[in-house]
């Protein structure tokens, strides 16, 4: 008995009327605006569409302005703006974190100190290194057993209340932008400095007070608007690290 040969009919591929009813359909325009009238801020929600939105510019006649122009424009600017800001923002926290892990390093570095000798070489020499500044000067003001002007292991001699004519009477810091360097506190490298920071030192009650400053080449890298605390921090660090190898009470 023969076999009669099947015919094998392969389907027709789909034509896009069939594509577009088994699938989802387009959406109309009538649908997209009755959807913007139920949800006015849609746009405020999803500002980046302001990017590909074109606006009309229309004339609307008797003098009547198209306000939809104007709206997409200041939603631009608006997602502009607070783009600059978030790059702004990333760039500063990015900073202050590589400030904080050069200040922490810097304090493990004077507690890591020998001898009060190499501390005192770690304060003036290695913490320009570890802080990325240029100079750093550590300073104390006469007992009368040493003269103003002398330099002793590195440390400079103030003359008594000169701290209070370099910081202002009652300030414990100050950052300045576009500040010349004082001689009598960075010595022969005053005329590099162009910005600074400076914090008054505390050792005890009965001890002369100390200034810990921070110079730089550049007329930004310090200025009034940043922040204290990491030089707050530092400075509270240099003083405990003090009064250890001196062996003073804290009060």
């Amino acid at each position: 008995m023969t076999e009669e040969p099947r015919i094998v009919r392969t389907p027709n591929p789909p034509s896009a009327a069939d594509a577009a009813g088994s699938g989802k359909r387009a959406v109309t325009a009538t649908e997209v605006t009755q959807y913007l009238r139920r949800h006015p801020d849609f746009l405020v929600r999803h500002s980046e569409l302001a990017e590909v939105l074109v606006p009309p510019t229309r004339d609307n006649g008797d003098g009547v302005v198209d306000l939809q122009y104007f709206l997409v424009q200041r939603l631009r600017g608006e997602l502009s703006e607070l783009r600059d800001q978030q790059h702004d923002l990333i760039a500063t926290v990015r900073a202050n974190t590589a400030n904080q892990a050069r200040v922490y390093e810097a304090v493990l570095a004077m507690m890591g100190a020998a001898s009060f000798e190499h501390f005192i070489e770690i304060v003036t020499s290695d913490l320009a290194i570890i802080l990325d500044v240029d100079v750093v000067a550590l300073c104390i003001e006469t007992n009368g057993f040493l003269d103003a002007g002398d330099r002793m292991a590195g440390v400079r001699i103030l003359a008594p209340g000169r701290i209070d004519e370099v910081l202002g009477t009652g300030r414990d810091i100050l950052l300045g932008a576009e500040m010349a360097g004082d001689a009598d506190v960075f010595g022969g490298a005053a005329e590099l400095v162009r910005s600074q920071a400076m914090s008054r030192l505390r050792f005890h009650p009965k001890a002369p007070n100390g200034l810990l400053v921070f110079g730089s080449r550049r007329d930004d890298t310090f200025h009034a608007g940043m922040g204290t605390e990491l030089l707050m921090f530092l400075s509270r660090a240099l003083e405990g690290c003090v009064r250890r190898w001196l062996d003073l009470p804290n009060d």
